[in-house]
């Protein structure tokens, strides 16, 4: 595993530790007359880690210069799904466990390069 993907894997678990406590605001809200659901925009990340992935020749944009930008926006919707706001619960209980798998798969893909490195360190099988 490269620089570059432990990149993304640090990019992703950003993400998904902001998009948890976002999803979390809105479930906590859900009661809230007038509240707005928010949701976090990190596609500029992805487009960018894509570009990235396209590297062939050193002109072309280096997987060290990958930054990601987490914008959390606010739903203007007038939909008041739940009578009070726009908060649907079953969206956001659906949108939580799968961000929780999100994090788990990074955290543990992490967890499994830094072990890597450890057993490389010490010259041998991990032991």
């Amino acid at each position: 595993m490269a620089v570059f993907d432990i990149k993304i894997l640090e990019n992703l678990l950003d993400y998904t530790s902001l998009r948890n406590k976002i999803i979390s605001k809105n479930i906590a809200n859900l009661g809230t007359d007038g509240y707005k659901r928010e949701d976090v925009d990190f596609k500029g990340m992805f487009a960018e880690n894509l570009t990235a992935l396209k590297t062939t020749e050193p002109r072309h944009i280096a997987a060290d210069n990958i930054e990601s930008e987490s914008i959390v926006n606010t739903d203007n919707s007038q939909d008041m799904v739940s009578g009070i706001n726009n908060v649907n619960i079953d969206e956001e209980m659906a949108e939580l466990a799968k961000n929780s798998i999100q994090f788990k798969f990074a955290s543990q893909r992490t967890g499994n390069y830094f072990k890597l490195i450890q057993s490389v360190i010490k010259g041998g099988d991990g032991s």
